[in-house]
C-alpha cells in the first residue's frame, strides 16, 4: 500500500505570523522567567509553545477515535456478515439433504408404482383367464347335463 499520499503536502502556512508572533512571546515569557525565577511564568511559557500542538493533538486525537468507531463498525459488520454467510450455508446443506431424501423418496416411490402396475396387469390377466375358465367350465356343465338329461331319459323309456 502507498503510504504517501501528495495531497496532503502542506505547501505554505496561511498561520505563520501567528505561530512567529507566538514563539516570540514564548521566548520573551521563557527569559522573564528565566531572569525572575518565576516557575508559574516558566510553565505558561512552556504551555503558550505547546498551544499550537494543543489543536492538532485534539484533530489528531479525534482521527483516531473516528477511525477506532470505523473499526468497530467494521468488525460488527464482518462478524454480521461471517454469521449470515454461516446460517446461508447451513440451511443451503439441510436443503440439500432434504432435497436428496426427496429425490430418492421419488425413486422408491416410482419403482412401488412400476411394480404395482405390473402386479396390477398380471392380475388382469389372471382374471380374464379365470372367466374364460369358468366360461368353459359353465358349457362344459351345460353338455354333461345335456347327457345327464339324455341318459336318464333313456333310462326313463326303458323302463
Amino acid at each position: 500500500t502507498r503510504t504517501f499520499n501528495p495531497s496532503f503536502l502542506q505547501r505554505s502556512s496561511s498561520s505563520s505570523s501567528s505561530s512567529d508572533r507566538r514563539s516570540a512571546a514564548s521566548a520573551l515569557l521563557a527569559r522573564v522567567a528565566e531572569r525572575l525565577h518565576s516557575p508559574r511564568l516558566a510553565t505558561l511559557a512552556y504551555n503558550l509553545k505547546l498551544d499550537a500542538f494543543t489543536r492538532v493533538k485534539k484533530a489528531i486525537d479525534d482521527m483516531v477515535t473516528q477511525l477506532l468507531k470505523e473499526q468497530e463498525d467494521e468488525v460488527k459488520h464482518k462478524d454480521f456478515c461471517t454469521g449470515e454467510f454461516n446460517t446461508n450455508q447451513l440451511q443451503t446443506e439441510k436443503k440439500e439433504r432434504t432435497k436428496e431424501d426427496l429425490l430418492a423418496s421419488i425413486e422408491d416411490l416410482e419403482m412401488t408404482i412400476d411394480e404395482l402396475a405390473k402386479a396390477i396387469d398380471e392380475l388382469n390377466a389372471e382374471i380374464a383367464e379365470m372367466q374364460v375358465q369358468l366360461k368353459r367350465a359353465g358349457e362344459d356343465r351345460e353338455k354333461e347335463n345335456a347327457e345327464f338329461q339324455t341318459t336318464v331319459a333313456d333310462q326313463r323309456e326303458t323302463q
